[in-house]
Parts: C-alpha cells; structure tokens; sequence
C-alpha cells in the first residue's frame, strides 16, 4: 500500500528519486503511464500485471475498453530503479504530465502518482471540499 506525500525534483536528465520508503517494494521494476487529471501513475509490476489481465477480460467490442486500452498501454514505460533509487521518466510523459522540476509524488493505494507540484496544489485546493462532501458516498457507513 502507497501512502504520504513527497517533493521529490526532477534532475537535468529527467531523473526523479523513489521516495525511500517505496524502494524496496519497486526495486525489481515498476511501469509508468499516463493517469487522469494529466498525472502520472507508477504501478509496481505486479499490480500493473493484475490491470493488464482485468482489461484482458474485458470486452474488445467496447469502445470505451479500446480506447482506454490504447493510451494506457501505448504510453506505458516499464523502468528499474537505478542503485540510488532513481527512475528515468521519457520525455513524452514528462509532456504528458507537465513535469519540469518541481514534483509531488502522492500514494494513491495500489499505484504511486507523480504530479507537478503547481498542478497537485491547483488539484488539491479544488477537491478539499468535495473530498469532505463525497465521504458519505463514497464510503457509507465506514467514516
């Protein structure tokens, strides 16, 4: 389980360092492709595998599962940390996602994401309120 948030920076090279806590668990390979809201999702490889057999079940006759599939896959990386725990983000999703230096990668459960530090702040401002409203929805009972 990924949790917390960290402020990493991105290096010259497009390098960007594991938060520490997170090394172990992604040091035999992790993918990388493009998330919602122009964020970047980081699956260990595990859990990628698991998506990729749940999307493998779904239905090729549905456009939504068709086109889901291409931008997800096609912008797939799969990446091994290097012995000091950095990753190599490609420049097409470093676009994708607006990064530049500034980062916040956040634990989001089973992924990590890596967002640009202005727009995870925009992000977050705009769904402090919806977050307090939507807990009832989303968890009834439970919170």
């Amino acid at each position: 389980m990924f949790l917390g948030t960290h402020q990493p920076r991105l290096d010259d090279k497009g390098r960007l360092f594991l938060p520490a806590k997170y090394r172990e668990e992604l040091a035999e390979g992790l993918v990388i492709t493009k998330g919602q809201e122009r964020c970047l999702y980081v699956f260990p490889v595990e859990e990628f595998q698991r998506i990729t057999e749940a999307l493998s079940t779904a239905p090729v006759t549905a456009k939504a599962v068709r086109d889901y599939s291409r931008v997800f896959f096609a912008s797939a990386s799969d990446e091994k940390p290097d012995k000091q725990g950095r990753i190599t983000i490609p420049q097409t999703l470093r676009q994708y996602a607006g990064l530049e230096r500034d980062c916040v990668v956040i634990g989001a459960n089973t992924r990590l994401e890596i967002w640009d530090a202005q727009a995870w702040d925009t992000y977050l401002s705009a769904q402090e309120q919806a977050f307090a409203d939507l807990s009832e929805e989303v968890l009834p009972g439970i919170l």
